[in-house]
């Protein structure tokens, strides 16, 4: 099959083509045509830093988390599935676990689920990883219906799912974004936009919520956003982030009774601890789409598999507006 594998771990050039064997399969899992794949933050960070990241992949590797295909063979003990079905999932691509850049791979069917109807194999592909990300986060910060929700970075990858998941969960629902484009999107997606270059929280929280302060705040900036984020909830109020690689002050966040949700969302993929628990987000995550309530942004340019380095440069530059698709 072939496949992009990195040898060695640095810039967007260390990608190089080759030919592989098909993965062997194994009890539980099915084999996958892969049509599209998509591109992560987590990628570019692997890719970069190699063993300096725990959950890196021993060079030579092939990267890619997010996929949609079709199922080709079937392990054994494997019901749920019949050869030929559409599905989509986040299943390799670290430690030890082979990627998506290439005609194949294997994945286990506790971290997969089948591709909503009415999305194409690109738009599918765009969604496993951030979608599960942002149910998970809303999920833990106890999003409720009427509640005021706050997403920092609602045009991006994690963001702008988590605004449509909010509204879909019956949230008021606002987001920072850094410019005119950014504000756009969010409020097509149904959200009040809150320009973050121009409004101060303090500004934001008292014209939206009277200065009573959001009772869920999404932070997929995160870094030290996050202090903004504490400054932005209620009091009691909840707060989920997706970057929390520092060190900081909680001052704020214990006077004012805060819950902090850290989401890692790879813990059951490289831990293989409790994967079941993202193929049903993923079959949730189906229902919701065919309902029409979610639906992923894709970036205006397209790549393909030898162009890996180039989708990678796109994500990198932070110019692209939604996610990165590579067609297999």
């Amino acid at each position: 099959m072939k496949a992009m594998i990195i040898s060695e771990f640095g810039d967007s050039n260390v990608f190089t083509a080759a030919e592989l064997a098909k993965p062997a399969l194994k009890p539980g899992h099915v084999l996958v045509r892969i049509v599209a794949t998509s591109v992560n933050t987590v990628d570019l960070m692997i890719r970069q830093m190699g063993p300096e990241l725990p959950l890196s992949p021993p060079a030579p590797a092939v990267l890619g988390m997010d996929f949609a295909g079709t199922i080709e063979t079937l392990g054994e003990g494997v019901t749920a599935y019949t050869i030929g079905d559409e599905v989509y999932g986040c299943a390799g691509g670290l430690a030890d676990i082979q990627g998506s850049l290439a005609e194949y791979m294997l994945a286990d069917v506790k971290l997969i689920a089948h591709k909503p109807r009415n999305l194409s194999m690109r738009e599918a592909a765009a969604l496993p990883l951030v979608a599960i990300t942002a149910y998970e986060g809303l999920e833990r910060a106890q999003i409720k219906a009427e509640q005021n929700v706050l997403v920092h970075g609602g045009s991006g990858g994690v963001g702008h799912i988590a605004v449509q998941l909010a509204r879909y969960f019956g949230a008021n629902v606002f987001s920072t974004g850094g410019g005119d484009k950014q504000i756009a999107l969010i409020e097509a997606l149904g959200a009040t936009g809150i320009n973050y270059k121009t409004e101060t929280v303090t500004d934001y929280v008292q014209k939206h919520t009277q200065g009573v302060g959001f009772d869920v705040v999404f932070d997929s900036v995160g870094g030290v956003n996050l202090l903004n984020s504490f400054d932005a909830a209620a009091l009691n109020g909840n707060v989920a982030t997706t970057v929390s690689l520092l060190e900081l002050d909680l001052s704020t966040a214990h006077f004012k009774g805060l819950s902090l949700h850290v989401v890692f969302m790879l813990i059951p993929m490289l831990h293989n601890y409790k994967r079941e628990a993202h193929g049903n987000i993923l079959a949730k995550l189906t229902d919701i789409i065919e309902a029409g309530h979610l639906r992923p942004v894709l970036d205006e340019m397209t790549f393909n598999l030898e162009e890996v380095g180039r989708a990678h440069d796109r994500l990198g530059s932070g110019k692209g507006l939604g996610k990165v698709v590579i067609d297999i």
